[in-house]
């Protein structure tokens, strides 16, 4: 059992030249204006293509495009037309995606939405529902909550994931908005020493939760990028122990490294792109352990450190190299299947995070099977009752005593223990 130390960013130069092809001027494509004065750039077609698309999803994260990754997108896309949304910066993905990766599309638009009041521009919505693939690029995600919550564009994607089944995409802050619970900092973003010492530090302020886009996989799911570069893994669990401890979900939550990117078909298979062995880039799927209360964390309150300790593994993490053929892969239908890739549970003492390597997930405790009957029944009524007042194994939400939530929790598992 060892502390998770920082690993050391690597930065390789053919990563860095593919994120130039994503920042640089296009200077052959057209630029246009919505009604409401909506800067934009189109190359190809600029009329609206009906093709037979596929549904996917691409979460990338950030440092640079993974060329196999945006291929993906653009075959499933099938010769459609695809936008590319932010809110600010120019058209460099334009010529990137139409060009340069060898998937003939229609058409590749850029649109910059700043604020709401360009979110509102009807022409905007327009445009997104028109496409066959979105694509969100990077950039500060809360600029995108504060300009498109609420809106037609909020609307738009998600009338693209839910109704269209077309592919949606997003790097860096871009992939963040995308999941059922998002992390879109006021001021500075925390730091993972920070998050652990105290789960709800002031830059923890903004954890939203199913009230932007919905993504049906993704929800009670929480996403970060730069990973293991930036050192975010103390601050992922701490996201996720805050789910857990404020809302009682069972908490989800995906990573890539930089340079890394997961594609997920409309099967819920997800692969995961990069360039390892050569450079570590990797993804992470990460699960609490069973669900509330069996899950909850056991030190999770304003001002102290987080301990989610749950026998050491509070949280199971299944971690996946990005490879250039994207054969390693993980299921998003059950979050226990996949291939290539290794189980590892994490835990918090006392605002320390800890790891160790695990066979795989293991069974849940049944929450209220007091007597070990292997259901929970009338019996256990009768345990919980005796216990009334005190502490021990009927303290079901850990709390601290047995009273009313937990008879509440006891009657909500009524019945035979799953598996």
């Amino acid at each position: 059992m060892r502390p998770i130390l920082p690993r050391p960013a690597v930065v390789p130069p053919l990563a860095l030249l593919a994120a130039t092809a994503a920042t640089a001027p296009t200077p052959d494509a057209r630029a246009v204006e919505g009604a409401g004065g909506v800067p934009s750039w189109i190359v190809g077609d600029p009329g609206d293509a009906v093709v037979a698309h596929e549904p996917g999803l691409v979460l990338a994260g950030g440092g640079g495009d993974v060329d196999e990754a945006m291929r993906w997108m653009l075959e499933r896309a099938a010769g459609g037309d695809v936008v590319v949304i932010r809110a600010s910066g120019g058209p460099g993905y334009n010529d990137y995606l139409f060009d340069q990766l060898g998937v003939p599309v229609d058409s590749v638009e850029t649109i910059v939405i700043p604020d709401a009041a360009a979110a509102h521009d009807p022409s905007v919505a327009e445009r997104i529902l028109g496409a066959e693939a979105l694509f969100i690029a990077g950039g500060d995600q809360t600029a995108y909550v504060e300009a498109w919550r609420d809106t037609p564009v909020e609307d738009a994607i998600n009338h693209l994931v839910n109704e269209k089944l077309a592919v949606v995409g997003g790097t860096s802050a871009g992939m963040m908005i995308l999941g059922g619970t998002w992390y879109a900092p006021a001021t500075l973003g925390v730091l993972s020493e920070e998050a652990l010492a105290d789960p709800y530090h002031p830059y923890m302020e903004t954890l939203g939760h199913d009230d932007f886009i919905t993504v049906p996989l993704l929800a009670d799911t929480v996403l970060d990028t730069h990973f293991g570069d930036r050192d975010r893994e103390g601050r992922l669990v701490a996201f996720m122990a805050r789910m857990e401890t404020d809302r009682g979900v069972d908490a989800f939550a995906i990573a890539c490294d930089e340079f890394t990117a997961v594609v997920v078909d409309g099967e819920g298979r997800a692969r995961v792109f990069g360039e390892w062995p050569a450079f570590p880039d990797e993804a992470f799927f990460l699960r609490s352990r069973c669900a509330p209360p069996a899950s909850l964390p056991e030190v999770c309150v304003p001002g102290t450190p987080l301990t989610w300790d749950r026998d050491d593994r509070a949280v199971e993490v299944h971690r996946v190299p990005g490879t250039v053929d994207g054969d390693g892969w993980f299921d998003l239908t059950d979050w226990t299947s996949g291939d290539g890739g290794t189980w590892h549970a994490w835990w918090v003492e006392d605002g320390v995070l800890l790891e160790q390597p695990i066979d795989g997930p293991a069974d849940c405790p049944c929450p209220g099977d007091l007597d070990g009957s292997g259901a929970v029944g009338f019996e256990d009524v009768v345990a919980l009752t005796a216990a009334w007042g005190g502490v021990g194994p009927a303290d079901l939400d850990g709390d601290g005593v047995v009273a009313l939530a937990d008879l509440i929790a006891l009657l909500a598992a009524w019945g035979p223990c799953a598996g």
